[in-house]
């Protein structure tokens, strides 16, 4: 099925998030950031660290009250004046998964009221056996036991943990979940774990995903679609394949040149893309092109202009002047 043809579950319009840090300074975290995501797969976005990537998910999910911009889900604005029963029911089909399994859950309530909050808040048990029941077997869904239900979080392993938290999230029967790095914080040997309990349950549930995650391997294992993402501004988004076999972005070519490949041989003959200086301030972003800086391609257009966010290639989106035959013009 072509992209255009799938059904758009939500839609990112021109998306910012500022932060007012000291005396008359803004911090732009998110600026102008526009996606779609489809019902049914998952996007995941990347990035360095600091880039915006959790603050467009926090944005997207009313953690944070979006600068400007529109956030819209089933055709729906998220950031506008709703009733608490509209905000009660949006927040039942937009679950989130955490990045620190440590911190996101309450140290003083066992498992078992840890998981059946959002039951309890929306009214999804009849009586006490009902919730009870439904806890046993979200915990079996996600590979744990009912024995662990009256248990506290500081007697499970970081792995456990978050296997906790995906119950949470399961626990109001959401349509999309944003997972914030959501293995970063696990062993290697679990992650893997983890990302196939989220790709099993996305297959039985019908779920919705947006990965977040700066582990490149992992998020091209499990995302149909990734968007790459730089002091706070989309510079790419296309298919999983087609952005790691043929990158359009300067940035996002640096980037999967630094994933290592699992051959000495090829390891030591490729060539890495080195980028020069470091990330600019978000406080005082560069003019024009934010990547301008450090690129090897840098044109004086780059400096003048903000790059248009445009089609490059059917269903390959990027935001640079290469592919802007407008701007290689006035070059």
């Amino acid at each position: 099925m072509s992209v255009k043809d799938r059904e758009v579950l939500l839609e990112v319009k021109g998306l910012k998030k500022y932060f007012e840090v000291g005396k008359k300074q803004v911090l732009k975290a998110v600026d102008n950031v526009s996606f779609e995501i489809y019902k049914g797969e998952t996007l995941g976005l990347v990035g360095e660290s600091g880039c915006g990537k959790s603050t467009t998910g926090r944005t997207i999910i009313r953690l944070y009250g979006a600068t400007e911009g529109e956030v819209n889900y089933e055709g729906e604005n998220v950031h506008g004046k709703k009733s608490r029963k509209d905000l009660k029911k949006f927040n039942r089909k937009m679950q989130m998964i955490f990045q620190d399994p440590y911190a996101s859950l309450n140290p003083r309530m066992t498992v078992k009221d840890i998981i059946a909050e959002g039951i309890d808040i929306h009214g999804l048990a009849k009586n006490d056996k009902e919730r009870d029941a439904r806890v046993y077997e979200l915990l079996e869904t996600v590979g744990l036991n009912k024995d662990h239900a009256n248990r506290y979080p500081h007697e499970f392993s970081g792995g456990q943990r978050q296997r906790i938290g995906i119950a949470r999230a399961l626990a109001v029967d959401p349509d999309f979940i944003i997972a914030d790095e959501p293995i970063s914080a696990l062993d290697v040997s679990i992650q893997a774990q983890v990302v196939n309990l989220m790709m099993k349950l996305q297959k039985e549930r019908g779920l919705t995903y947006l990965f977040i995650a700066h582990d490149l391997s992992m998020v091209k294992h499990i995302s149909d679609r990734v968007g790459v993402m730089y002091l706070g501004s989309m510079v790419e988004l296309t298919g999983s394949d087609m952005l790691y076999e043929e990158p359009l972005h300067p940035y996002t070519q640096a980037l999967l040149s630094a994933i290592p490949v699992p051959d000495p041989e090829v390891e030591r003959s490729r060539e890495r893309i080195i980028l020069e200086g470091d990330v600019p301030s978000p406080i005082n972003p560069p003019s024009g092109c934010r990547f301008r800086t450090r690129c090897p391609h840098a044109m004086d257009v780059c400096a003048a202009v903000e790059p248009k966010w445009l089609e490059a290639r059917e269903g390959h989106w990027v935001a640079c002047h290469l592919y802007d035959e407008e701007a290689m013009k006035q070059n």
